[in-house]
């Protein structure tokens, strides 16, 4: 397998299907845990401090739109710039090139607020992109969310375009 290949990360890195699309592997979470109490988030009970992945995705594949109640730090690793398709808490649409190229307008890090939507892709075909992503406070699929074209349209028509390419038709069993 060569080193620029998707499969030789996915074999590397041990990496799993995701649901929200492309690959995934839980690398490093806090021992530290922060309760609702502590925070302006209000959450289930207590969360770890913070936790981090390995994410890996294919030009054939999208990260579907979904939200999450923490705040997600994104870091560029290998492979080709990740676009970062965000929807804010007030309805403005951003898109952000994760990548090393600073002089093509890319950046090497970016913060995905919480609340926000958001899913990525990869512009280059036949290619892929290596991430990290730290989310603070930690990760738990209790506070995943996962959108419906229907539900995004009623919400953001003005984004009709990208919520077609990015957000699920139904959502996955």
């Amino acid at each position: 397998m060569k080193i620029n290949s998707p499969e030789y990360w996915i074999s590397k890195l041990e990496l799993e299907a995701h649901p929200e699309g492309g690959y995934y592997k839980r690398t490093y979470q806090a021992e530290e845990k922060i309760t609702d109490q502590e925070l302006s988030v209000q959450f289930d009970g207590s969360r770890m401090l913070y936790t981090s992945i390995y994410f890996l995705l294919q030009s054939h594949d999208v990260s579907h739109f979904h939200r999450l109640k923490s705040d997600e730090l994104w870091y560029f690793h290998a492979g080709s710039p990740l676009t970062i398709h965000v929807i804010l808490e007030d309805g403005t649409y951003e898109e952000v090139k994760l990548g090393i190229h600073i002089d093509k307008g890319e950046t090497p890090q970016y913060l995905v607020p919480k609340n926000s939507i958001f899913g990525s892709s990869v512009m280059e075909k036949d290619t892929f992109s290596l991430v990290g992503c730290m989310v603070a406070p930690g990760f738990d699929f209790q506070d995943f969310e996962m959108f419906t074209q229907k539900e995004l349209l009623e919400q953001y028509p003005q984004h009709k375009e990208v919520i077609m390419k990015l957000a699920y038709e139904l959502l996955p069993v």
